[in-house]
């Protein structure tokens, strides 16, 4: 158990504020039956639903890898240790890429083209992907990323909760 909140406590820290919020619910989305752990198969909805087609087997594969056992279940420590690993793996973008992909993720969510995200823009684009989720995990989002605080998101606050 000990060696449990070592391993919880120095992967936390190798995250920002915003970044472990992010990635809490990133990992509760792919965790669908809400049980704490993540299989292979419920990595494979995710991905299918994101029009990424994988087998089962690299699944499971993927699952192996990210989990510090080496079992078929990963837990939210096996997955923030998993995308630090991805991140350093990752040759930093050009800004010019950088700022594109930004803006065309951006574009993804303002349906309406006004230069905001709102809360039923965020629910349409998790809808859209297949992914029911709560209105209290759309608040969080809003809350975490709504700097100004006037109840949506704009580029800037879009831009500073991704790269922050």
């Amino acid at each position: 158990m000990a060696r449990m909140c070592r391993r919880s406590s120095s992967i936390k820290k190798e995250f920002s504020e915003n970044e472990l919020e992010g990635l809490k619910i990133a990992f509760e989305l792919l965790d669908r039956n809400q049980d704490g752990r993540v299989t292979p198969g419920e990595l494979k909805i995710m991905l299918n639903n994101l029009g990424i087609d994988l087998s089962l087997e690299k699944a499971e594969e993927i699952i192996r890898t990210a989990s510090h056992s080496g079992s078929d279940l990963i837990d939210q420590n096996d997955f923030l240790s998993f995308v630090k690993l991805i991140q350093q793996a990752c040759p930093g973008d050009g800004d010019e890429d950088l700022s594109s992909d930004l803006k065309a993720a951006f574009e993804v969510f303002d349906n309406d083209r006004d230069g905001f995200i709102t809360k039923e823009e965020l629910k349409t684009a998790m809808e859209m992907i297949g992914e029911a989720v709560t209105d209290e995990q759309l608040d969080q989002v809003i809350r975490m990323a709504d700097i100004d605080k006037d109840g949506r998101i704009n580029y800037e606050e879009f831009v500073k909760m991704l790269t922050s």
